[in-house]
Parts: C-alpha cells; structure tokens; sequence
C-alpha cells in the first residue's frame, strides 16, 4: 500500500518528480565526472610511463619527485656513461616542455629510444626526417584534427606532422631532441634518462648504483614512479573530491527538502485524509522518506547516464587534454551519497506531516 500510494504521488505531479530526480542527478554526476577524470589522467600518465620500456628512470635534481618534471639539468654525457654499467641493456636521454598541463612535447633521440623499446608503433607517416618534424599520437591528432602531412605551430616553431603513433608509448608529442634542446637553449642537456636493466630483478640493484654513481640526480624504478600516480599522492586531489561529495550532500538535501516539503503542503487533506483512518505518525514518515528514497535512485541514474554523456563529450573534443575514464566502482558511492542526503531533506517534511492534526488536515484549503 505504502509504495502505491507513492508512486501515485510521484505521477501525480510528474514535472516536479522529473525535476527534482533531474537536480539530485546534477552532484551524482559531478562527483563521478571528477572521479573519471582523476582516474583517467592518472591511468593514462601510468600507462604512457610503462609504455617507454624503460625500468628506472633518472632525472635532475631540481625534480620536484617521481611524478613531476625538472628543467634541463641533466648533462646528455651521463647516457653513455648510464649503458656502460652493469645489467644495463639501453639508455635513451629525453628532453620535456610543457605546453599545457597534462599535455608536453618530448624530445626524443630515436636511434637510443628504438633500442630501449623497440620505437613507435606507426598509424600512419614514420620515424623523424627532418629536424621540424613531429610525431602526435592517436589521441592529440583526433582533438585537433592533425594528419600525416599536417603543420602545426608549438613553441613558436612551425612543425610539420610525419607521423600519427599509437597512444600509450611515453609521449604524446614527439619532436627531435636536437631540436627541442635549440629551442630551449639547452645544447646537450636532457630532462630524464630512461633506462632498461636485463632483467626485472637487478632493478632496484641500477637504481641504488646510478644514485651513488651520480648523486646530483634522483634515480627512481619505474615500479616506484608507477605506484606514485595515485589520487592519494596527487596534492588537493582528495580534498576537492571531499569538497564535491560535501556539495552532494548539501544539494540533495535542498532539492528534496524543497520537493518534499512543498509536496506536504499540497497533501495536506490527503494526510488527513490517512490519519483519521487510523495511519499513524511511523506511516506517514515513511511514506514521505520513502518517496525520497525513490527520487534519490532516480537522481542517482540520472547522474550515472548523465557521466555517460560527459565522457562522450571529453572522449570526442578533448580526448588528449582531459583523459575520462568510467568508473563503475564509484556508482554506489555517489548514489549512497545520494541517499544520505535525500533521506536527511525528507526528514523534517516527514515529522512536519506525521504530526498533522487529522480534524485540522481535514478542514485545510
């Protein structure tokens, strides 16, 4: 009986149910978008890393720590030095510019980058001609639209496009280090030395001895760089998803507070109408936390739809800027949420009805 009387009431007065279902679904959809695109920057830096082939990664330094990036401060000299130690199979020296955040140009030197990993795997277009030329990824070419043959102007440089690589190799804009070194005022000085033991178990053994070889650097395992590109080690991250969830809570509150209470107003006969027939104050109630409960899952797959249509707009326009992932696991989270909240907004328009005086609610226009 409870739940027919609800749903009646929810279709009863359905452009109010749409819009309330509608606004609990626009903080659902937040906290997973902030979510998605948390989680998929950070899959997408560990994948890219992993992609290099490399095994331990040396850099300046100035290195803010194994998930940022230094200036130039690494003399090119120490590649050759790094290949002729022990265990070590391949060194290759890059150079990184930030254009914009996530997205930077590396300079690659190809002969040492095919031996670490074996090269780029081509979509279309090959390997550097020229010292102008510029390899993007799948990804960067969709967003802006590049094809093989293309020119773009980065750095205040006019590159031409020789080749579209596939996504997850390290970089995603690759230009010649000789080049990006010129353009940086930065001759024969490098921004990580990418490094490949021969075998997995005599990584941490190349890292403490290039670390005493040459203490002016940071030596990280690529496990170690890897295991960093969480939310967790990521500063502000977790605090602005608190902050997101915060405002969860606070507008499913508002929206089924405000629904909920003016639904009261408007049954008030109606809850009249269910006392003098013998309801008491705990029906009521949970007819009204009820109804709430059903807004709150409607919100919750609205929202979850709603992330659905914010991946597909990031996936289509930004694809290389802004990497979206969808996180299923975080569904129930934000519809708990939800939840929490609509059940805390119906609480007090549901003791506010349930105390209704029945002769009173029964003479009420």
């Amino acid at each position: 009986m409870t739940g027919t009387l609800v749903l009646a009431n929810l279709k009863h007065r359905p452009m109010r149910s749409f819009l309330s279902v509608l606004l609990i679904g626009v903080p659902v959809t937040l906290i997973l978008a902030l979510v998605g695109l948390t989680q998929g920057m950070l899959q997408d830096a560990r994948e890219r890393q992993r992609g290099a082939g490399a095994d331990v990664d040396v850099r300046g330094s100035a290195a803010a720590g194994a998930v940022s990036f230094s200036g130039e401060s690494l003399p090119q000299g120490y590649v050759d030095v790094i290949e002729k130690q022990p265990h070590v199979k391949a060194a290759s020296g890059v150079g990184i510019h930030n254009i914009e955040l996530p997205l930077v140009i590396t300079g690659i030197d190809m002969p040492s980058w095919i031996r670490l990993n074996g090269g780029f795997q081509y979509i279309s277009g090959g390997p550097f001609q020229g010292p102008d030329d510029m390899l993007v990824d799948e990804l960067y070419a969709a967003q802006k639209k590049l094809h093989t043959g293309d020119y773009i102007d980065l750095m205040g440089h006019h590159w031409h496009i020789c080749g579209i690589i596939k996504r997850g190799k390290f970089a995603r804009i690759a230009v010649p280090l000789a080049t990006l070194q010129d353009l940086e005022s930065a001759a024969h000085h490098v921004n990580q030395i990418l490094v490949r033991t021969d075998s997995p178990s005599n990584d941490r053994l190349v890292a403490d001895e290039l670390q005493r070889l040459m203490p002016d650097t940071k030596v990280f395992t690529m496990a170690e760089i890897t295991a960093l590109f969480s939310v967790s080690n990521i500063s502000g991250v977790r605090e602005f998803t608190v902050v997101i969830m915060v405002l969860g809570v606070v507008i499913g509150f508002l929206v089924v507070y405000l629904s909920m209470y003016m639904s009261v107003l408007q049954r008030t006969r109606e809850i009249g109408i269910l006392k003098s027939l013998g309801a008491g104050r705990g029906f009521i109630l949970g007819i009204v936390e009820l109804e709430a409960v059903l807004l709150a899952i409607g919100g919750t797959a609205i929202g979850v739809l709603m992330s659905f249509g914010v991946w597909w707009l990031i996936r289509t326009f930004v694809p290389a800027s802004i990497p979206m992932i969808i996180v299923p696991g975080w569904w129930p989270i934000a519809g708990g949420i939800t939840l929490f909240g609509a059940l805390v907004g119906a609480l007090y328009p549901g003791l506010s009805a349930a105390s209704h005086d029945p002769i009173e609610a029964l003479a009420y226009e």
